[in-house]
């Protein structure tokens, strides 16, 4: 891609658009300036950038302060990118909230090794408050999540944060470092940071919806985790059998031919206050052992699912969101495993059209955050639609 991209439309009767967005290739000289000129002037209450791991972070973060006239700025690393093309790689992905229609404040978790979860949910009640003394007449709420990848903290992080948000949707995603698993990043006042998480509080005249979906169905194939460390989502035994082997038995295949394709293809979902939650694999690690994305520990029961063609779910899934008009945009978070999928199975260019059509931006994550859950291979997000006014 030799140009920036903005391809948001501007509504009927407006003459900016409600969400801007562009995206510009990592390898396109001076990035950050052609995704200024694309955005367009502002002023916006927030700037988000999805950023391709081909991208050097921290000297990007480092020419952040003062663009896009000041806004604040914050992003994280990817798995991939959602730009207007829908899913792409190598790309710096820019969203733009113009403070017109959008409040926001931010809250930085610098250190997820130490979470003060009262302090926490004091700063969100008072940030909460805050935003409502200043736009009362603005009823649209929720909150967005960056959070290091590979922190292993994100379970605790979701479950405290939604203390302090209250009837506040949260929804969020895990940064990632693409099929690599070294290094993942959040950014926010320019600095890249590691071990760390970024949440955006946002408050809107714009009607919202903030939603997860999933195309998968358990069957009746489940299974005991007889052996884990959950400190480091590391499960060594299954049915007291070796896990990797054990799982590769159930699938019947050979553990030696287990990849990320295998789990993204045939995931596993623990049931939780009455429904089916992911708890995808994310690689065989040493000595046969599997490590999961999210939070798995001794005498859990995994269950195998089964996944829906994604493309008709994704499509049904997208219409039931235009049900009372189409969005403007949609913020999302879609697991990487996801994207595998539609790899595998040849349907990359299907999601992408829908992506493409439904004004889907975001990236692809090693992890989703919706409400008070960490979960894996869904699609968590919010919908942004014209403000409701009277006359």
């Amino acid at each position: 891609m030799n140009q920036p991209r903005e391809d948001f439309p501007v509504p009927s009767g407006m003459d900016a658009p409600l969400v801007a967005r562009a995206s510009v290739s990592v390898d396109m000289p001076h990035p950050l300036r052609h995704l200024e000129e694309a955005l367009g002037a502002g002023p916006f209450a927030l700037v988000i950038l999805f950023v391709s791991p081909d991208a050097d972070l921290d000297a990007l973060a480092l020419r952040l302060p003062g663009r896009f006239g000041g806004a604040p700025v914050i992003g994280c690393s990817t798995a991939g990118e959602i730009s207007g093309a829908g899913y792409t790689e190598g790309e710096i992905v820019a969203v733009a909230l113009p403070a017109a229609h959008f409040a926001a404040d931010l809250l930085l978790v610098p250190d997820l090794s130490v979470l003060e979860r009262e302090t926490l949910i004091g700063r969100l009640i008072r940030s909460r408050q805050a935003l409502a003394r200043a736009r009362p007449d603005w009823e649209g709420e929720f909150a967005f999540l960056m959070v290091d990848g590979l922190s292993v903290r994100e379970d605790e992080l979701a479950a405290a944060l939604a203390s302090g948000l209250g009837p506040v949707p949260l929804f969020g995603g895990s940064a990632g470092d693409g099929t690599r698993f070294r290094a993942t990043y959040v950014l926010h006042d320019g600095q890249a940071l590691q071990n760390a998480a970024v949440l955006a509080l946002i408050r809107t005249e714009c009607r919202v919806k903030v939603f997860s979906l999933d195309h998968l169905t358990p069957t009746e194939a489940r299974m005991v985790v007889t052996g884990a460390d959950p400190a480091r989502r590391i499960v060594h035994r299954i049915n007291a059998e070796p896990a990797a082997q054990e799982y590769a038995r159930l699938l019947g295949k050979d553990p030696a031919q287990l990849t990320a394709f295998t789990f993204a293809a045939h995931p596993v979902v623990v049931r939780i206050g009455g429904k089916h939650h992911v708890r995808a694999i994310r690689q065989v690690g040493e000595g046969g052992d599997l490590i999961f994305f999210s939070a798995i520990d001794e005498g859990v029961v995994l269950t195998l699912a089964d996944p829906q063609d994604m493309v008709t779910h994704l499509a049904g899934r997208m219409a039931e969101l235009s049900a009372r008009g189409a969005p403007v945009a949609i913020l999302a978070c879609d697991c990487i495993l996801r994207r595998m999928e539609a790899q595998e199975k040849q349907k990359t260019g299907a999601v992408s059209a829908l992506l493409r059509e439904n004004g889907v931006v975001g990236f692809s994550t090693y992890g989703e955050q919706f409400n008070a859950m960490h979960v894996n291979q869904t699609m968590t997000g919010v919908a942004i639609y014209p403000p409701e006014r009277a006359g």
